[in-house]
């Protein structure tokens, strides 16, 4: 989903950026590498110990060394963290309890999805929201077919390839309307309802797909998913709106303070 765009006023209005203008230079805790951190630096070095150092920590988790991208993908985490931590730091964050730099980090991303938490989005917010994600608010699949059944899977397919299909007598429904697959798989066993969603709707018998009683050829002719109501889910949709703000936040507050940084990796 596109990150809604910030302007100007909106910066001045986030408590990260009071923060950061009202903070003080404390710097009392220790970096992540063990040697006392300057605050007031604007330089981060990745060296080669620093990336033999992620390089082990990976391996120590996952049983083998990094590929070349994991190791860039750690080393781009561990910019992230020097980042948030040194301006926890400069905010004096760590005064008060003994922190470590983890903690350091969660509290500058807690600062910057506050306003996000507490936020009280209005009707047409939501519902742009709502529209933007069809497939997050779809119900259940709804399928609509009919059905010729045989006892004999060569039986079935010699009726497909002649293209006259009549089916044998059986008890089950000839044709089913907007059923979903959990009533299928109720009447017909579960072999069939899987082997049904993976047909595309057609004009044509489709087939043989088995089920608990033998073989069957289907014509699908309607898959939709069933519309669920914005006033139903609204409470789902709050939720979901405040969850993805509170990342966008937390990623517009982190590419400010990282454009401040220069960042030298040593390769």
């Amino acid at each position: 989903m596109t990150r809604p765009a910030w302007t100007q006023a909106s910066w001045l209005r986030e408590p990260l950026v009071h923060f950061i203008t009202l903070g003080a230079v404390v710097y009392l805790a220790l970096t992540w590498g063990g040697e006392p951190v300057d605050p007031a630096s604007r330089v981060i070095e990745v060296g080669a110990e620093e990336q033999a150092q992620l390089a082990l920590s990976f391996e120590n988790v996952m049983g083998r060394a990094p590929t070349d991208a994991e190791l860039d993908a750690r080393i781009e985490q561990f910019v992230r963290d020097e980042v948030l931590y040194r301006e926890a730091i400069r905010l004096g964050l760590d005064q008060g309890d003994a922190v470590v730099r983890q903690r350091m980090v969660a509290k500058m991303d807690m600062s910057a999805s506050a306003a996000a938490e507490a936020a009280q989005p209005d009707e047409t917010v939501l519902r742009a929201f709502y529209d933007a994600n069809p497939d997050r608010y779809s119900g259940e699949v709804l399928v609509t077919f009919d059905q010729a059944y045989f006892t004999e899977e060569a039986a079935a397919a010699q009726a497909l390839g002649r293209g006259a299909v009549e089916g044998e007598p059986i008890s089950l429904p000839s044709s089913v309307e907007a059923a979903n697959l959990r009533d299928v798989q109720s009447r017909f066993g579960e072999v069939f309802a899987r082997g049904i969603a993976e047909l595309q709707p057609s004009d044509e018998w489709q087939g043989p797909i088995q089920s608990g009683f033998g073989w069957h050829l289907v014509k699908l002719s309607e898959r939709r998913a069933d519309v669920l109501e914005f006033e139903a889910l609204r409470d789902r949709v709050e939720n979901d709106w405040r969850s993805e703000e509170i990342a966008a936040r937390k990623l517009r507050a982190f590419d400010l303070l990282r454009s401040a940084y220069r960042v030298e990796i040593d390769r």
